[in-house]
């Protein structure tokens, strides 16, 4: 099959039909949920009610309302200074691999505990697998370089009835490696997912967290400071080169587990990237890769995915591991 990338756009209306987020937060409901909420929420500039977004302690509570009214998860918590995940984002970046895999199966997106996902960089958050478990009942295998992200990662696990069946994590000793000491000899993914680090150093991630925070100035008129919100860990926010190193790195690593994965993925979040990653997916002899548009709110991002298997590994791989499923609504 040709590698010549399938561009694949969304609507310009946003989110995906199948996310549970679409328009504004109700956060009457989100508060009745969750009742911790309601000491966030502050008079809007339109007469209406939202949330301080200035306040991290806020912006967490507004995720463990989420996902506990739409997915049943409870004491959703991250230590402090943890990347605190944009649910609605995430959600989407889930359901666009759905159809992927569905477009993979005739039409029929395949669900349950036959799918397994590998989540590169779970964080302490664990928002992939979490929701992916709950929407398609996949089981994910999430993996960090982080031991205390995934100590809270396990938490989360733990506090939840059912969740230890469907998500297993693993600690990558050796931070140069993403698949090399995590994949068994013997093992296979149905899919990966990776937020990669954007900054390419300390220095430019501190440069943009001041650049939302003159923003958050100007349109609140309310004063923050860079460490009161847009936290992460230094291994969440940065890397050698940037997130085009990584996505390199991500890359390279994947051609040698090309056996063992039906489809790798990452969010591409500059788009001037894509197109280096085309060409060296290319060369590595990539089958088939998939450029897939995402829009949250003014935010725009993009989901990568390639594969290395044949039409023919493609089919003996889901009739081995896929159950069908009618299309999704």
């Amino acid at each position: 099959m040709s590698s010549k990338p399938h561009q694949t756009k969304k609507p310009a209306a946003g989110l995906h039909p199948r996310n549970r987020h679409q328009g504004r937060y109700d956060f009457k409901t989100l508060g009745a949920t969750s009742p911790e909420l309601l000491a966030y929420l502050v008079p809007g500039q339109e007469g209406n009610t939202t949330l301080d977004f200035t306040d991290p302690n806020a912006v967490k509570a507004l995720n463990r309302a989420l996902l506990l009214h739409h997915y049943g998860i409870r004491d959703w918590d991250i230590p402090a200074g943890y990347l605190c995940p944009p649910v609605p984002g995430r959600a989407d970046y889930v359901h666009a691999l759905a159809d992927l895999l569905g477009e993979s199966h005739d039409g029929h997106i395949p669900k349950g505990r036959n799918l397994v996902g590998l989540d590169i960089g779970t964080g302490a958050n664990a928002i992939y697998p979490l929701i992916g478990s709950k929407e398609y009942k996949w089981r994910f295998v999430g993996t960090d370089i982080d031991p205390k992200a995934l100590s809270n990662a396990q938490a989360i696990i733990d506090a939840n009835s059912g969740l230890a069946d469907h998500i297993s994590l693993r600690l990558q000793a050796d931070p140069a490696n993403l698949f090399h000491g995590i994949i068994a000899a013997d093992e296979h993914f149905d899919f990966t997912l990776c937020n990669p680090p954007f900054y390419a150093s300390a220095a430019a991630a501190q440069e943009q967290s001041r650049r939302k925070w003159r923003n958050l100035e100007k349109t609140t008129g309310k004063a923050v400071t860079p460490h009161q919100s847009f936290g992460g860990q230094g291994t969440e926010l940065y890397c050698d080169g940037g997130e085009a190193g990584f996505l390199s790195r991500l890359i390279t690593e994947s051609a040698g587990a090309a056996a063992q994965v039906f489809w790798f993925s990452s969010l591409v979040s500059k788009a001037a990237n894509i197109k280096a990653m085309e060409e060296q997916l290319k060369v590595l002899g990539a089958t088939d890769i998939r450029v897939i548009g995402m829009t949250q709110g003014l935010k725009h991002s993009r989901l990568l995915a390639w594969t290395f298997r044949d039409k023919k590994q493609r089919r003996a791989w889901r009739k081995a591991r896929w159950s069908t499923t009618r299309p999704v609504a």
